[in-house]
Parts: C-alpha cells; structure tokens; sequence
C-alpha cells in the first residue's frame, strides 16, 4: 500500500513551470500539495510536516545530513532573476553599520546577502522586519532584501536610489549561475519509500516538461495573479532555470563554501541526490 505523501509548493510564480502539469490532472490522489512561502516549506520538511518539498539551497546546506536533492529541479539564474533584489539608499559598500532589513522567507537570498557583504568587509546592522509591503518598511531602513513576487510587483525602484539583483552580484563574482532552491525529500523518508519518492520525482519532471511545453499558459497565469504586464512575466521566465545540471550543481557547492569560509554555515555541506 502506497503511504500518503504531502509535497511541498511554493507559493510565488517561480514555481508554476514545475508545477504546471499537478495543477492540470497529473496529482495522484496520495500525493497531497501545500504550498507555502519559502522558509515555511523549509520548517515543514524538517519538522515531518511534509516529505518532499522545494526548499532554499542554504537551508538544504544547514541540513544537508537529514535530506537528499531530487535530480534536475531547481529554482536558479545565470546573471540576473529580478526576483531577488537588495533595494537600498545607498552602494553596497557604502552600507557599513547602515540598517539592512530582511524577512526569513528565504534562507538562501539572505545567507548569500550576508556572505557578499562579509567578502567586501562591509557590517551592516541585519534586522528581521516586514519587507513584503514597501509602505509597511520602518523609516531609517537604509536597505531591503526582498525576494518572490514582492521583489516583482512593487516600486522599489521609487522609493530606493538602487536595486541590486542578487542573481546578477553572483554572477559578476563567479561566471557561474546560482541556484536559491532545491527540491528535496527526507533521507530516512527516503529510505523506507524509495519507489514512492521516484514516483514523486518522475512526476515533478513530467509535469515540468508539460509547464515548459506551455510556457505561454505559465506566462499567463503569473501575469493574471501578479497584475502585471505580460512581457515583464515573460522576461522573468526567460531569466529563470528549473533544471539542475552539472554546472549549477557546480555553482551551489561553491556557494556552500563560500558559506562555509564566511562563518555562515559551521561546517562543509555535501550535495548528495536521491537515487531510487
């Protein structure tokens, strides 16, 4: 008898390609969806909310000792993503003691945050606080971190002299893209279903593979839920990668240890996948 499986979704639009064929028929009636933002997927599969979930690549990092990565499933970039900015008053290295502002709705945009400030020997004073609404946002917030559809539908730009898009920081530091999720299942979930955690798998890539064959549906339905242009949407999905090849894994191991050097993660985190 197949166990009931709770599969983890995230709420903003950059996960509507993968999930694109779940949401049209493909969702077998043991496999339940939640979705939620980021850092809620992230407590929910190390808590056994649920088995298998995309969660930040960071976080996977801290728990790499509890979770294994599903193959070719990713949400990453190779420059900029538009979906992950630090809209601030000032250069990034003129934020020394400045107030930096974060949510802990990702734990991958803000861990690489702190760790491209450390690189440049810049301290700003990180608090957690409210950035989803910009008129929500403390005066004498000098900067944000602001990531999902929030970083996409608001005018930072208006309030902020800059919007710094992290995918593209990454990328004039390394050459390589970056990757801020992973989906991933529990290791001792794993271990006791494998044949039900490869039906998982093969079922997020069949319906990825239909998300990408109807782009233009995905394209319209970020359009009508986030009230923008369809050539913005367009332009994001253009930008954004869900597979997870050799480069890219390449790339998050790299990230990792730049964690690591940074004092961000306390020890090396080894990117092992699942294998039915």
């Amino acid at each position: 008898m197949k166990p009931n499986i709770s599969l983890g979704k995230i709420s903003y639009i950059n996960a509507l390609p993968v999930y694109y064929g779940l949401d049209r028929g493909l969702l077998p009636d043991w496999l339940t969806m939640v979705s939620d933002v980021p850092s809620a997927l992230n407590r929910k599969i190390i808590t056994d909310q649920i088995e298998i979930s995309p969660i930040s690549a960071a976080f996977y990092a801290m728990n790499h000792d509890k979770l294994l990565l599903l193959p070719d499933l990713s949400i990453s970039c190779h420059g900029n993503v538009l979906s992950v900015i630090c809209a601030s008053n000032y250069e990034l290295d003129d934020l020394n003691q400045k107030t930096v502002m974060f949510s802990q709705e990702s734990a991958s945009a803000a861990s690489f945050l702190k760790m491209i400030f450390s690189q440049r020997q810049v301290y700003p004073d990180f608090r957690v606080g409210p950035v989803g609404d910009i008129n929500e946002i403390p005066l004498g917030v000098d900067a944000v971190m602001v990531i999902g559809d929030n970083a996409l539908t608001q005018p930072w730009g208006e309030r902020y002299a800059h919007c710094f898009d992290l995918g593209g920081i990454w990328y004039e530091m390394t050459g390589l893209p970056f990757v801020f999720a992973v989906w991933a299942v529990r290791e001792s979930f794993a271990k006791k279903y494998p044949e039900q955690v490869g039906e998982v798998h093969e079922l997020l890539l069949a319906s990825k593979r239909q998300g990408y064959a109807h782009i233009d549906e995905v394209i319209e339905a970020g359009t009508k839920k986030l009230n923008l242009n369809y050539s913005i949407i367009k332009q994001y999905y253009d930008l954004l990668i869900c597979d997870l090849d050799p480069l890219k894994t390449k790339a998050m191991k790299i990230f990792f240890e730049s964690l690591c050097e940074q004092k961000i993660l306390d020890n090396p985190a080894k990117v092992r996948f699942f294998s039915p």
